[in-house]
């Protein structure tokens, strides 16, 4: 029997020579790559071929070699100030442990990264585990809370067939694996329930001389009957033609980002309910995990909170953020596009902790184009790897507090590139006090 030693988690590890010949250690490690589990980036290929050829000739490279041979960084790259090659060695581990529960979960022996090394060694399978099946039995139904709401979403799936192609087995692996990522984890891997909420806007009707609604009005500070109830009575003049119809819309780019995060939020087999903005309560932010999806001009209940830690605030318009530290305006154009010509939009993704379990998740844009880029990016396992390395984060805790703006260029109003051009660890003490335990 192979000599064995044992990691911090008291698993049992194996080196790779004692088990496998070299020719199956290469043939396990094709496999891995070719089941297209490590993504699209050749960086995470090009990792694992480099540890495994590394334990076959008995080398346990440094961090700096990793980035200098297999990251193509410059010879000058500084470990102690850039946290790539963690980040990466991180999510190859997270990638090769998916590996095995969607396509080899009975392996006797599995490939891993001891934690804290750069090495690959073997981990006997242990004898009480259970193996994750790869495809769920069942999944979760939305919970809609009203009538509105299911209209609103029924128009909205007219929407899907021509902003969506979509390739059901590709992207049910694709939602599994982008679910089990860090940036998930905060709303995904508990028992509290999920709270989808829908950034809708209130519109009223103006009345015209013969009293009949001649066009139907939206404004920032009017977001309910209520609101719209409190103009009439504190601007009569203004208001007195304005009439409630019990309306509201949502933007179009709200389909596409749906039709992306609902499958990743349906992998952690719990209750999802959804509703709008305009219905969210105090009470619900306190009770269920947020994910939010919508127009940054939409986040209304959540905009102090939103904003409150934030590197970034609302400029002239909504349509307008500045950055605190260096005073640059980002503005969009793409409300108003001319046909044909391309135009700049805006995505903002952020998470935090609003109490002591519960957690939200921003999704949204400017405009259609900027929010529709932004929920491409959290479903995608490439683009979440990106925005990880991005945020120089060297704890998992991190991942669970920081925000991200995307530049996305379109035409159209459809969106065609985008970069990440801004990101910040955020602080919530100045949200409130995040008690000690929640760290």
């Amino acid at each position: 029997m192979p000599p064995e030693t044992t990691n911090d988690d008291n698993h049992i590890i194996l080196n790779t020579h004692e088990v496998l010949k070299t020719e199956e250690l290469l043939a396990l490690c094709h496999r891995i790559i070719d089941s297209g589990i490590l993504g699209r980036s050749k960086h995470y290929s090009a990792l694992l071929q480099y540890l495994v050829q590394c334990s076959l000739s008995g080398k346990s490279p440094k961090e700096v070699e990793l980035a200098i041979d297999v990251l193509k960084r410059d010879s000058d790259f500084d470990v102690s100030n850039d946290s790539t090659v963690r980040v990466y060695v991180y999510q190859l581990r997270k990638k090769l442990d998916s590996y095995y529960e969607s396509f080899e979960h009975e392996a006797s022996y599995r490939i891993v990264i001891p934690k804290g090394q750069y090495t690959i060694a073997l981990q006997r399978k242990k004898s009480t585990s259970v193996a994750r099946p790869a495809h769920k039995t069942q999944k979760q139904k939305l919970g809609l809370n009203n009538g509105l709401l299911l209209a609103a979403v029924i128009l909205l799936a007219t929407n899907l067939a021509y902003m969506t192609i979509t390739n059901r087995s590709k992207s049910t692996v694709i939602s599994q694996i982008a679910a089990e990522h860090p940036v998930w984890d905060s709303v995904l891997q508990d028992e509290l329930p999920i709270l989808l909420v829908m950034g809708d806007y209130y519109i009223f009707g103006e009345l015209n001389a013969n009293g009949n609604v001649a066009r139907m009005v939206r404004e920032f500070n009017v977001n309910s009957s209520l609101d719209l109830e409190r103009m009439q009575f504190t601007d009569f003049e203004r208001a007195e033609n304005y009439l409630d119809l019990n309306l509201s819309y949502m933007p179009e780019g709200s389909a596409f980002a749906l039709a992306r995060i609902v499958p990743i939020l349906e992998e952690s087999n719990k209750t999802i309910n959804i509703t709008m903005m305009s219905d969210l309560t105090t009470a619900d932010i306190r009770e269920n995990h947020i994910v939010y999806i919508g127009y940054i001009s939409g986040l209304e209940k959540l905009n102090d909170i939103a904003f409150a830690s934030s590197g970034l605030r609302l400029g002239r318009s909504y349509d307008e953020l500045l950055n605190n530290q260096t005073q640059e305006y980002y503005t969009s154009d793409a409300g108003l596009p001319e046909e044909g010509e391309p135009f700049k939009d805006y995505g903002m993704f952020s998470t935090f902790p609003v109490s002591t379990e519960t957690q939200v998740l921003l999704i949204s844009g400017m405009r259609d184009a900027g929010l529709m880029h932004t929920a491409q990016a959290l479903s995608d396992p490439e683009a979440l790897n990106d925005l990880v390395v991005a945020i120089d984060n060297d704890t998992d805790e991190a991942v669970a507090s920081f925000e991200a703006l995307y530049e996305v260029f379109g035409i159209d109003r459809m969106n065609f590139n985008a970069k990440l051009i801004h990101t910040k660890l955020l602080n919530t003490d100045q949200i409130w006090t995040t008690p000690e335990s929640n760290k």
